[in-house]
């Protein structure tokens, strides 16, 4: 269980240091906004970089929020049933989660690395390159996927032996 709490470490750390892209964003679109409507002035690059920003952004946060139990679940099954039954539909719903997201790895990857390789650039007037964000979209995914391994595991140890609710909770991480 070490490498789960390991794995748990990581991505709270990385949640943590991705969520301070949105004061980038913020302050982007401050900037943008107030050289539009008060100097008249926007800039070219402005609207681009938010995109790109809150892009990663979304992407990167989203393991942060799967770690914290944030996502949104449908509790229709859930919550109604034994501690077992529930880990039970958790290995189901983490099983699929890993699928979708390890195929999502292995094509981010290739995004990101023949945008790297021939130096793909946007088609904007500045002409950016693009493996920045393909870069944020693999590691999104790929941590997206370690954490969804990690539940995957939990959930079998809590079908083969149910425990408190408030220990499965904290996913090994202080919260």
């Amino acid at each position: 269980m070490i490498l789960l709490t390991w794995i748990d470490r990581l991505n709270s750390a990385f949640g943590r240091l991705a969520s301070y892209l949105i004061w980038f964003g913020i302050v982007i679109i401050v900037l943008e906004v107030t050289l539009r409507y008060v100097f008249n002035a926007p800039t070219v690059w402005g609207p681009g970089y938010t995109q790109r920003i809150f892009g990663a952004y979304f992407v990167l946060i989203g393991t942060y929020t799967l770690l914290k139990n944030g996502h949104v679940r449908v509790d229709v099954l859930l919550h109604t049933r034994s501690p077992r039954f529930n880990a039970l539909l958790d290995v189901l719903n983490y099983s699929v989660l890993a699928i979708w997201s390890g195929a999502l790895v292995y094509e981010a990857w290739y995004y990101f690395y023949e945008s790297w390789a021939f130096s793909e650039l946007d088609d904007s007037a500045l002409g950016h390159p693009l493996w920045p964000v393909k870069l944020a979209l693999f590691l999104g995914v790929l941590t997206i996927f370690l954490q969804g391994i990690t539940e995957i595991i939990r959930s079998i140890c809590q079908v083969i032996s149910p425990s408190p609710k408030s220990q499965l909770t904290t996913n090994g991480v202080n919260p």
